[in-house]
């Protein structure tokens, strides 16, 4: 992975056909050494949201990945208050379910008010 991320034109943010990028498909399989690396890139957008407006940080609180949770939100960048369009959901939405809402509330600009978009509720 390092020796990729070594080279000019390796580009971390450049999706999939469907906007995924490395960083996503790292968070959502638990892949916290390959996440780690690719913050570690100053290039990095810890944000980018693939064609269904989810982030990295939406797939860390789905699965309920703490430590991946953690080090996204060490980010000055990362959105913590995006819907998805798939299930109209924010990261704290998910986090509620599994294990990691803590971690989000510790943020200052988690707003715990925002309600789903398909359901009109909120995490609380």
């Amino acid at each position: 992975m390092r020796i990729l991320l070594g080279r000019d034109k390796a580009d971390p943010n450049i999706g999939d056909r469907d906007g995924r990028t490395p960083l996503s498909w790292a968070a959502e399989n638990g892949h916290e050494g390959v996440v780690r690396i690719l913050l570690e890139g100053r290039d990095t957008n810890s944000s980018l949201a693939d064609t269904q407006h989810r982030t990295p940080l939406l797939f860390a609180a789905k699965n309920g990945y703490e430590g991946i949770v953690r080090l996204l939100l060490e980010r000055d960048d990362v959105n913590l208050n995006i819907n998805d369009t798939q299930f109209g959901r924010t990261p704290l939405s998910f986090a509620a379910e599994n294990g990691v809402v803590r971690i989000l509330l510790k943020r200052n600009d988690t707003n715990p008010n925002i309600a789903d978009t398909q359901t009109s509720k909120t995490p609380l």
